[in-house]
């Protein structure tokens, strides 16, 4: 079995699995960052959000030989203190109700934020339309996304 090492929230990390293994579960199963969800297996519900290389991937399709060197960042390396402006904004909002997607929701945010500081709300619908909660807090979401590009202005 092939022996892969990937740079993950800033660490280089190894893994033995099959090249066709899922990042997915290379994150989950090898790994032990649980973060990361597993929802549709199809890439279309945004529950296995990650960052690739600085923009959002989706970690239930893209097998772990067609990572290479390109560095990973998963809802755990978002920030090692729960204090990013996203977090904090998700908290401070109640945003979850179940708290499956989010991980993936935040994630998909971050993307967001990085390229458009200051989003509207049309901004937002777009950038999270690949992003699924069953629950339907999508409008806390898009208050929560505001929030937390008020408070990476402030800093």
């Amino acid at each position: 079995m092939p022996k892969y090492t990937l740079s993950v929230n800033g660490n280089l990390l190894s893994a033995e699995a099959d090249a066709d293994t899922l990042l997915l579960w290379v994150l989950r199963d090898h790994l032990n960052l649980v973060g990361t969800k597993f929802g549709c297996g199809m890439a279309q519900c945004g529950a296995c959000t990650v960052h690739v290389d600085g923009q959002a991937a989706r970690s239930c399709v893209l097998p772990v030989s067609g990572v290479g060197t390109r560095k990973i960042v998963t809802i755990e390396g978002l920030s090692s203190t729960g204090d990013h402006p996203l977090q904090q904004a998700w908290e401070e909002l109640d945003v979850a109700q179940c708290g499956y997607c989010q991980s993936g929701q935040i994630m998909s945010a971050a993307v967001l934020l990085k390229e458009n500081p200051h989003p509207s709300d049309e901004d937002i619908d777009n950038a999270m339309g690949g992003n699924i909660c069953r629950c339907g807090t999508f409008v806390r979401i898009r208050k929560a996304i505001h929030l937390a590009a008020k408070k990476n202005k402030a800093k």
